[in-house]
C-alpha cells in the first residue's frame, strides 16, 4: 500500500465532515465499550449477590433475624432490598393489629413489587444507550461514506482525465467511516443482547421470589405475633 494510501494519511486528508463523523463514530465507540465493561462487572455482581442471598434464605433461618441482618447492610440491593422492604412493610401493619391478615400480605407484596420494578430499572441502565449505538452507528457511517464518495467523483468533474489513482483515495478514506460505524455497531448489538438476556433472567428470579415470599408471609399473617419461625 502506497504513503497516499496509509490509514493514517486517509484519516488526516479526509474532508472535514468525514474526519466530524469519523470523531463520533470513535467517541461512541468508546462509550460503549466503557457501558460493556461496567454493565458486565454490575452483573456479574448482581448474580452473585442473588445467590448469596437465595442460599441464606432458603437455609431455613429465622425471617426476622435476616431482616435485622439486612437492616444492618445499607447498601442492600437486588433481592435483598425487595426482601427487606417486603417483611418491613409487613412487620409495620401487623404491629398495627389490622384485622385484615390479607391486607397485611397484599401490602407487603406491593412495595416488594415497587422494590422490583426499581431494581429492574437499575439493572436495564445503560442498554438503551448500547441499542442507540447498535442501530444508529451504521447509519452515520454510510452517511460519512456517501458524503466522501460524493466529494471525489465532483473532484473528478474539475479534470479532464480520470484515473483510479486519483479517485481511490477518496473513496478508501470514505469506506473508513462505514468500518467505524460497523466497528461501533457490532459490540454494541452483541452487548445488549447478552445483556438484555441476563436481565431478564434476574428479574424473572426476582419475580419468582416476590411470589414465593408472598406464599410465605401468608402462613406469617396467622402466626400470633411473637411466634414468627
Amino acid at each position: 500500500m502506497s504513503a497516499d494510501l496509509s490509514l493514517i494519511s486517509l484519516l488526516i486528508n479526509a474532508s472535514p465532515l468525514v474526519q466530524l463523523v469519523m470523531l463520533l463514530l470513535l467517541v461512541v465507540s468508546i462509550m460503549a465499550w466503557t457501558i460493556i465493561f461496567n454493565k458486565s462487572k454490575s452483573l456479574k455482581q448482581a448474580r452473585q449477590e442473588l445467590e448469596s442471598f437465595e442460599d441464606r434464605f432458603w437455609s431455613g433461618g429465622d425471617l426476622s433475624r435476616l431482616y435485622e441482618q439486612s437492616s444492618n447492610h445499607a447498601e442492600a440491593r437486588g433481592l435483598e432490598r425487595i426482601f427487606k422492604a417486603g417483611f418491613k412493610e409487613f412487620i409495620k401493619l401487623r404491629q398495627q393489629g389490622g384485622p385484615d391478615k390479607m391486607a397485611m400480605v397484599e401490602g407487603a407484596q406491593r412495595i416488594m413489587r415497587v422494590n422490583l420494578n426499581r431494581e429492574a430499572d437499575n439493572l436495564e441502565g445503560s442498554l438503551q444507550f448500547l441499542a442507540t449505538v447498535g442501530s444508529t452507528s451504521p447509519y452515520i457511517g454510510l452517511f460519512g461514506t456517501v458524503w466522501g464518495i460524493m466529494n471525489a467523483f465532483r473532484a473528478l468533474g474539475n479534470v479532464q482525465q480520470a484515473t483510479l489513482a486519483m479517485v481511490a483515495p477518496g473513496i478508501a478514506e470514505a469506506l473508513i467511516a462505514t468500518a467505524m460505524g460497523l466497528f461501533a455497531a457490532i459490540p454494541a448489538v452483541i452487548a445488549y443482547n447478552r445483556f438484555r438476556s441476563d436481565v431478564e433472567r434476574l428479574v424473572s428470579h426476582y419475580d419468582s421470589f416476590v411470589d414465593e415470599f408472598t406464599s410465605i408471609l401468608q402462613r406469617q399473617a396467622h402466626v400470633p405475633a411473637g411466634e414468627d419461625t
